[in-house]
């Protein structure tokens, strides 16, 4: 063993000593994320918490230039692969696949017989594919966990029926039935007004009180 990793060269060497770290970090990403090792103690190893590809660079609260600031409550299209808006590309997972595929495509090319800079040109190119590809992958698994959420401000200002009766304000909760996120609801509601709201009413959604709706009669 010692005779062969002497004959690398220090070339190889330095290959070697990135792809195959790099590679147990990335399987260990993977057992974690199969056994749940994202729980609240542990570290999600899918986190896209890194930095922003947006007109300017965010690290965190730190803005350097550009309008790199997004609203909080908007909503990423992660279906368009030429969006980049939103795709955060230096996280660890990212950055780990990189070196994984580096290292690897590196050595292979290296021993093929290519030049030395050939070889790691070529392996620096399929790395950085691997990891927009994977940041790209994680962009758009998080837009089909979002896609899965209801999110109930996306109710304000639409019309709704009332399927149980909501009580005057103040007094009790009741349902209403509405189109939300494509899909057909029946959410919690509460009475912005003094009477009673009868079933089969027409309503506007006009506020969110906790996982409750306000509504008030339709004009």
């Amino acid at each position: 063993m010692q005779t062969w990793w002497e004959g690398l060269g220090l070339t190889l060497q330095v290959l070697y000593c990135i792809a195959v770290p790099s590679t147990l970090i990335l399987l260990l990403q993977m057992v974690l994320t199969m056994f749940g090792g994202h729980g609240d103690g542990g570290v999600d190893f899918s986190d896209t918490s890194g930095i922003d590809m947006a007109d300017g660079v965010d690290f965190g609260d730190a803005d350097f230039g550009g309008d790199a600031d997004l609203d909080a409550d908007a909503v990423m299209d992660g279906g368009n692969p030429a969006d980049f808006n939103n795709l955060r590309l230096l996280t660890l997972q990212t950055v780990v696949t990189f070196l994984a595929v580096f290292g690897w495509v590196s050595i292979i090319c290296l021993n093929a017989g290519m030049p030395k800079f050939g070889g790691i040109l070529v392996g620096a190119v399929c790395g950085f594919l691997m990891m927009l590809l994977m940041a790209k992958m994680v962009q758009m698994s998080k837009k089909l966990v979002e896609n899965g959420v209801l999110n109930l401000k996306g109710a304000i200002g639409e019309t709704a029926t009332v399927y149980v009766m909501i009580p005057p304000k103040e007094n009790g909760t009741g349902k209403i039935t509405m189109q939300l996120q494509g899909r057909f609801c029946e959410l919690d509601a509460v009475n912005a007004g003094d009477s009673a709201i009868p079933a089969g009413t027409q309503v506007l959604v006009t506020d969110i009180i906790g996982d409750s709706l306000v509504v008030e009669r339709q004009s």
